[in-house]
């Protein structure tokens, strides 16, 4: 259960004071939240400094503009002829006067806020009109003997229509009051070596700052608070692990003669990094523990090939293999590429997906229940009810970030604690890695397959379309088959991207060759009527949106052109490039830019022209994206960090797993005072549930 302590950070945030239900619908949709803790966790965007004190004759002048902070007397209200009139009040120094402006004012409000003959301290942007320096609506209005150099320098937040900064200022300002102390989670040396404070002293110096730098992401209690964010998640993982480890499986083993059939008959020489990771996967089935591994690699780095062979071994001892897939498509393209591989072998493979229904459904769900299909390729029609296994072994799920921690854990219900791997097509870098999939033991395919010849790439201006057409048409004349790819689907008034169907038409009317067309928007079963055509040779050009990134395959398809490649993320890129270059021959990667480039645009199309390596260019992508949303991976579990940001705080990303992995390999980590304090910790971050979650079965 929830330590009571917690209790007042996980009220609901219409108990703070002068937040009621409207104001509340606001705060929450900026706070990401509705509860105390989500308006305290959340990080101010930078601050605004009114300790620049100024004469009032000075106001306005060069070097003087924008915010500014004075004090005078207040020497005279002026109420307007007419309500469609300012309300002005005279505000005087030793150097002169200006006028504080409100429209549609409240009189009796501003004669208890600003009594005349008293002195006033002002703050808000002073401008000149002619002779007169004016500062309307003030930001500030307080008795000097108010004030210190704190209630100067105030935080800003991030805002939404009809929220405004001294709302949301309160309310953090109330969550803070009553914010409990709570039990130090982290180990003194830390704490002392870090120069960092308490928890609770962390978040007050954030949202209590005294300089700018107070708030800077680098600074030592935003740092602080980063690493208990990360601590938490880690110390999760960790624990997930731990009793994974702890939680017994079946030992897979086998004679070995269904892997040596399926390497004997294999149409390719494996890579060194394809055997490795077969040979950790044979260990993992063979262990007692139950197996939970990431495989992740290189478009074309041969995952599948992996996967068969974890499913021949598998099969040696009696158990079947479920293949799960994001899209019909690639779920039907891993049952066609897995059959010739598995068939000499004697292991039988179908594939099951939404689209099967009546008695095809029925044929293949009875012979999946009575043993008589050993590997079964599908999509979420796998852990429908009425699909049953007659002994399911392993789980290989592919394409990781597409698919939910629960729909992976109703998958693995349907069998008796079976080994799962994970695969990914996305090489992900090691800081993210450790951030996505702590939990995991991981293998990755650094290698490309033997005779492999890696695209030549170039980036072209798209005034040049014409050339690149007429080189399409002598490429696709001498028997070469090509992907145009285009972002949209057609073309709206708000973008102006090349829109699919339109390139279509032209192309088409341009080449007068066999051209298809296939975008999101299609019916599964007309897309894969399409991708099969073009798989088959009977489609010479493939014009497509984005769906081909995943499932739509011509290993003899030598040609890409990428238009409005400055749109797409360096991750998704490399993944459309990686669906040509896939035989012997020399292939080409055409990348169209629309416009002048951008700084970041021009960065990211030069690391694409100048590597080919997916584990690289997974790095470049993480340093140019910073961590808002890396490789698309917000998805596919990547934590919604609120105060770590891994693009600045990713040295304390190692520092915290290795803190979580001393702190779960002390015996039973979660009792004592000790362990107390981390159980704060982990609800506080709301990591209980992900513990429990992060449980594969």
């Amino acid at each position: 259960m929830r330590p009571e302590a917690l209790f007042p950070l996980f009220a609901d945030i219409t108990t703070l004071p002068g937040i009621g239900p409207r104001l509340a619908v606001l705060v929450e949709k900026v706070a990401a939240g509705g509860r105390v803790k989500d308006v305290l966790f959340t990080a101010p965007t930078g601050v605004t400094d009114r300790t620049r004190r100024i004469l009032i004759s000075d106001a306005g002048l060069p070097g003087h503009e924008g915010l500014v902070t004075l004090e005078g007397e207040v020497e005279a209200h002026l109420p307007p002829s007419s309500m469609k009139q300012p309300y002005k009040v005279r505000l005087r120094d030793e150097t002169g006067y200006l006028h504080l402006v409100w429209f549609r004012a409240k009189p009796d409000y501003l004669m208890r806020l600003l009594p005349e003959g008293t002195r006033r301290v002002v703050s808000g942007k002073a401008e000149r009109f002619g002779s007169e320096i004016q500062i309307v609506h003030p930001d500030l209005v307080a008795r000097p003997e108010d004030l210190d150099d704190a209630d100067l320098i105030q935080p800003n937040y991030p805002l939404t229509a009809g929220l405004t900064v001294n709302v949301m200022r309160k309310a953090v300002r109330s969550a803070l009051d009553v914010t409990p102390a709570l039990p130090e989670w982290l180990d003194p040396a830390l704490l002392d070596r870090e120069g960092w404070t308490d928890w609770a002293g962390a978040l007050t110096s954030l949202h209590r700052p005294e300089n700018a730098g107070d708030v800077d992401p680098q600074n030592a209690p935003r740092r602080r608070l980063a690493f208990d964010e990360l601590f938490a998640h880690q110390l999760a993982l960790k624990l997930a692990r731990a009793d994974r480890r702890s939680r017994t499986g079946r030992e897979v083993t086998g004679d070995g003669t269904r892997v040596q059939a399926v390497l004997d008959h294999a149409p390719f020489t494996p890579t060194g990094a394809q055997i490795r990771a077969y040979e950790a996967v044979r260990d993992d089935l063979a262990a007692p523990a139950r197996m939970m591994r990431l495989l992740h690699g290189d478009v074309g780095s041969g995952k599948t090939f992996v996967a068969a062979l974890a499913a021949a071994r598998v099969a040696e001892a009696g158990f079947q293999t479920a293949v799960m897939a994001p899209t019909e498509i690639l779920a039907r393209q891993h049952a066609s590429v897995l059959t010739p591989l598995l068939e000499p072998a004697g292991i039988t493979v179908a594939a099951l997906t939404g689209r099967d229904k009546g008695r095809v459904r029925e044929e293949i769900v009875g012979r999946l229940s009575h043993g008589e299909i050993t590997v079964v390729c599908g999509t979420h029609a796998l852990f429908q009810e009425g699909v049953e296994f007659h002994d399911l072994g392993l789980v290989v799920v592919d394409e990781q970030h597409r698919f939910g921690v629960s729909d992976r854990r109703r998958l693995g219900a349907k069998g008796q604690r079976p080994d799962t791997l994970v695969m990914s097509a996305t090489p992900i870098p090691r800081t993210l890695t450790l951030a996505v999939y702590g939990d995991l033991d991981v293998s990755r395919l650094d290698e490309k397959p033997a005779g492999r010849i890696a695209p030549v790439t170039r980036v072209i201006s798209a005034e040049r379309l014409g050339d690149v057409i007429e080189g399409l048409r002598r490429a696709l004349a001498n028997g070469e088959r090509a992907y145009w790819v285009c972002p949209l689907v057609e073309e709206s008034d708000t973008s102006d991207l090349a829109a699919a169907e339109e390139r279509f038409h032209l192309l088409s009317q341009a080449l007068g060759v066999r051209v298809g067309l296939i975008h999101g928007r299609m019916k599964a079963r007309d897309k894969e009527a399409v991708a099969n055509a073009f798989r088959a040779g009977e489609l010479d050009l493939l014009v497509a949106t984005t769906v081909i990134e995943v499932g739509v395959d011509a290993p003899d398809a030598t040609i890409m052109v990428i238009e409005h490649a400055e749109r797409f993320g360096l991750a998704q890129l490399h993944q459309l490039r990686g669906r040509v270059g896939r035989g012997d021959k020399p292939s080409s990667c055409l990348l169209l830019y629309h416009g002048v480039l951008g700084e970041t645009a021009r960065a990211r199309l030069e690391v694409m022209r100048a590597s080919d390596d997916g584990f690289v260019i997974a790095e470049e992508d993480w340093k140019l994206r910073g961590s808002g949303d890396p490789l698309g991976l917000r998805q596919s579990g990547m934590p919604d960090y609120r105060f770590a940001d891994l693009g600045v705080h990713g040295d304390l990303l190692a520092m915290a797993s290795d803190q979580a992995r001393l702190a779960v390999s002390r015996e039973d980590p979660l009792s004592g005072e000790r362990g107390e304090a981390l159980r704060t910790l982990l609800y506080l971050f709301e990591r209980d549930e992900g513990v429990r979650l992060m449980r594969s079965g």
